[in-house]
C-alpha cells in the first residue's frame, strides 16, 4: 500500500522541511486523534528523545490532539519501547514517539503505537493520511482536549525492564560499559542495570539537544570499545537514540551484532524449553545465522527489512523471537516492540544461566562475509534499481557466485539511499562483487 507521509517507521525527515514542520505536526496530531481516539475522554501518550526539535513537535502534536478533542499525557524523554509499554499499561488509546531513532539531531520523526502497544497497520496509517488532506475542523471549545504531564514515566518503565530479567538472578559482580547515545535512555538504562546489581560505566549520557547519536551509540562503537577496554568491563552495551536497538561488545572489544544477539537469545530459550515457533530475521540477516539455527533444529524465516515486517511475519508464523542485523530485536514473550534495554537483559541472563562469557556465547554462530554498501542518491531509487546496467551487474555477480552466496539491492526506508548487499563465503570475492554493483548504482545516482 503506497503511503504519502508514512515510511517503514512513521513519518520522518529533516527538521523544518516537509513533512517535519510544526504546521504538519499539528495537522498530523489532529488527524491521528480523529482516527485513533474516537471515544469521549480518549487520551494519548506523547514521549520523545533528546533532540532540541522535540519541544516544538511535542507542542504542535498536543495542539492537534486538543483540536480533535483528545487528552494528551506528556511523558518527556523516554525510550520508544517505554512509550509502547505505558500506552498498554495505562490503557491509553494511542502512544506517540517523537524521534528519528539513529539519525542525527537535524532529523526528527513521529511514530505511533495502538492501545496494544503495537505499531499501526498500513490501513490505519492510510486512514490518517486521508484525513491530513482534509481541512482541520476543531471540536467545540467545551470539548477540547487537555495536556498533562506524567512525572513518574521513567520510573514505571525502569521497573518494567527489570521485570523482564529473572527474579532469582543478579548482576552483582559484573562490570558493564553502557553507551546511551545521548538519547532517550540516558537515565533509564543506567538505572536498570545498576538496580539489578551491575557496576555500570556509562558514556553518552549527557544530551544537549544536538549530540544525540553523534560519534556514539549503536552506529558509532569506537568510544564504547575504548571504555570496555579501559575499564576492563565484561561487555559493552550500545543503544541508539530512541533505545529500541542494541548492539554489544565482548570484553575484547569485538562487535556482537543483531544476528548474533538473536542467536544467543534463541539458543538460551531453546535450552530452557521456552522457544515457541520459528525465529524471524530479514533479507539482510547473515547466512551464518540461518545455518546455526538449522544445526539446532530451529525454524528460521526471512521478512522484508523493517521491524514492522519482522513483527508481521512473527505473528503469522506464531513466533516470539525476531530481529534485524542492526540490533532491533523483538522478544514478544517480554514486550510488544523492539527494546534495546530488554534485549541486553536477555543476553545477560543467558550469560548467567550458562556461566559463559559473551565471547563464548557468540562464538556458536559463524558469520559468512557480508558486505553492505550504502549509495546516496537524489533521484528515484526504483528507477536506478531497474536500470539495465544495474540489473546486468547483479546478474553477472549472481552467475559468478554460482549459488555460493546471494545479492540484495533495496532502498532505505528512512534515508535517500540504495543499500547494496552481497554475501558469500570468500571475503575478497564478496567485497569485489559488492563494489562492482555499487559502482553501477553510483554512476546513475550522481
Amino acid at each position: 500500500m503506497k503511503r504519502k507521509y508514512f515510511g517503514t517507521d512513521g513519518v520522518r525527515g529533516p527538521v523544518g522541511s516537509a513533512p517535519m514542520t510544526p504546521d504538519f505536526a499539528l495537522k498530523l496530531g489532529w488527524a491521528a486523534g480523529r482516527v485513533l481516539a474516537r471515544t469521549p475522554g480518549a487520551r494519548v501518550l506523547i514521549g520523545k528523545d533528546t533532540r532540541r526539535s522535540g519541544y516544538m513537535f511535542e507542542s504542535a502534536l498536543e495542539a492537534g490532539f486538543a483540536a480533535a478533542g483528545v487528552e494528551s499525557d506528556m511523558l518527556g524523554p523516554l525510550p520508544t519501547p517505554g512509550v509502547a509499554y505505558l500506552t498498554r499499561a495505562l490503557r491509553a488509546q494511542a502512544g506517540v514517539v517523537i524521534s528519528a531513532s539513529h539519525n542525527p539531531h537535524h532529523d526528527n520523526g513521529v511514530k505511533f503505537f495502538g492501545p496494544d502497544g503495537g505499531k499501526l497497520s498500513d490501513e490505519v496509517e492510510a486512514e490518517i493520511e486521508a484525513l491530513i488532506e482534509q481541512p482541520l475542523q476543531c471540536v467545540p471549545s467545551d470539548q477540547l482536549g487537555r495536556a498533562r504531564r506524567i512525572d513518574d514515566a521513567q520510573g514505571r518503565y525502569i521497573e518494567f525492564c527489570k521485570s523482564s530479567f529473572p527474579a532469582n538472578r543478579s548482576l552483582k559482580g559484573m562490570r558493564i560499559a553502557l553507551d546511551c547515545a545521548n538519547g532517550a535512555a540516558y537515565r533509564t538504562a543506567p538505572a536498570v542495570l545498576a538496580e539489578l546489581g551491575a557496576e555500570v560505566q556509562v558514556i553518552g549520557d549527557k544530551p544537549d539537544g544536538f549530540n544525540i547519536n553523534r560519534d556514539c551509540g549503536s552506529t558509532h562503537l569506537e568510544s564504547l570499545r575504548q571504555t570496555v577496554l579501559r575499564t576492563k568491563a565484561q561487555l559493552g552495551i550500545a543503544l541508539d537514540g530512541d533505545a529500541d536497538r542494541c548492539l554489544m561488545l565482548t570484553a575484547e572489544g569485538r562487535e556482537v551484532d543483531g544476528d548474533e544477539i538473536l542467536y544467543i537469545i534463541a539458543r538460551s530459550r531453546l535450552a530452557a524449553g521456552q522457544l515457541r515457533g520459528p525465529v524471524v530475521g530479514t533479507l539482510m540477516s547473515n547466512l551464518g545465522l540461518e545455518l546455526a539455527f538449522k544445526s539446532l533444529g530451529i525454524g528460521f524465516h526471512r521478512a522484508k527489512v523493517g521491524d514492522r515486517y519482522v513483527l508481521e511475519l512473527m505473528k503469522a508464523e506464531g513466533g516470539e523471537l525476531g530481529g534485524e542485523t542492526s540490533g532491533h530485536t523483538l522478544c514478544l514473550d517480554r514486550t510488544t516492540t523492539g527494546d534495546g534495554t530488554i534485549t541486553a537483559l536477555q543476553v545477560l541472563a543467558a550469560m548467567l544461566d550458562e556461566g559463559r562469557s559473551l565471547t563464548e556465547l557468540a562464538g556458536g554462530m559463524v558469520k559468512c562475509p557480508q558486505v553492505l554498501i550504502n549509495v546516496r542518491l537524489s533521484g528515484s531509487a526504483e528507477a536506478i534499481m531497474n536500470a539495465p546496467q544495474v540489473k546486468a551487474a547483479v546478474r553477472q555477480v549472481e552467475t559468478s557466485l554460482g549459488g555460493r552466496g546471494r545479492v540484495l539491492l533495496r532502498p532505505s526506508g528512512t534515508e535517500p539511499l540504495i543499500r547494496v548487499m552481497v554475501e558469500a563465503q570468500d571475503e575478497k570475492e564478496t567485497r569485489d562483487a559488492a563494489e562492482s554493483i555499487a559502482a553501477q548504482v553510483r554512476a546513475l545516482a550522481a
